[in-house]
């Protein structure tokens, strides 16, 4: 067997095990970083959420999983932002100020409770037993709420209302505001629910 003869099975062989070894790698590779994302059940721990916000309309409420837990988007007409102020007076904790380390952070203790006043943010948990409130955006005397009702939520079970910014109504059962989860604005039209490092 000539040299140059050996040189070219050699490099044959060469080049078919480069080939061999980068397949392998890609199928370990991939499987691998793919892993890298957060599981459906990291997220159900608390890993965050990104939500699209463009399309809301004023009025319009959205509801998103983290935690395990309900969050809700509700994004406000000047309306309902302004019905805010008119209430000061007939809730429990107007200010947020009961328990604001685990229900409102810093930059949700506001009138709107919220970073941008048009967008509340809340979990959608009353904080009596933790049952699910239900929306009544429409104003007015309805089953159950008040005459001169200017729009929230009402927990069906035992009869706790909120306004909406999400905080709880004098002699209600509830002790506490809904929670305002941890949340930032990464662009004008999207959302991360359970991080905010940049609020």
């Amino acid at each position: 067997m000539s040299e140059q003869s050996m040189d070219k099975s050699r490099r044959k062989w060469l080049i078919a095990t480069s080939v061999a070894g980068g397949v392998g790698t890609a199928a370990v590779a991939l499987p691998l970083v793919s892993t890298f994302a957060p599981s459906e059940k990291a997220k159900a721990a608390g890993a965050p959420v990104e939500m699209d916000i463009s399309g809301m309309q004023p009025g319009e409420m959205r509801t998103v999983e983290w935690r395990g837990k309900p969050v809700w988007v509700v994004r406000r007409t000047p309306e309902m932002l302004a019905s805010l102020a008119k209430l000061e007076g007939d809730l429990a904790d107007p200010k947020s100020e009961r328990n604001p380390k685990d229900l409102t952070p810093a930059y949700a203790q506001n009138q709107h409770r919220s970073i941008k006043p048009e967008y509340l943010v809340a979990v959608g948990i009353c904080s009596h037993l933790g049952c699910s409130p239900i929306t009544k955006f429409e104003t007015g005397a309805q089953p159950s709420l008040p005459d001169n009702w200017t729009g929230g939520f009402l927990c069906p079970c035992h009869g706790s209302t909120f306004d909406l910014a999400g905080r709880v109504f004098k002699n209600k059962p509830a002790p506490d505001n809904l929670e305002v989860p941890p949340h930032m604005y990464v662009s004008d039209t999207k959302l991360i629910i359970g991080e905010d490092k940049k609020a």
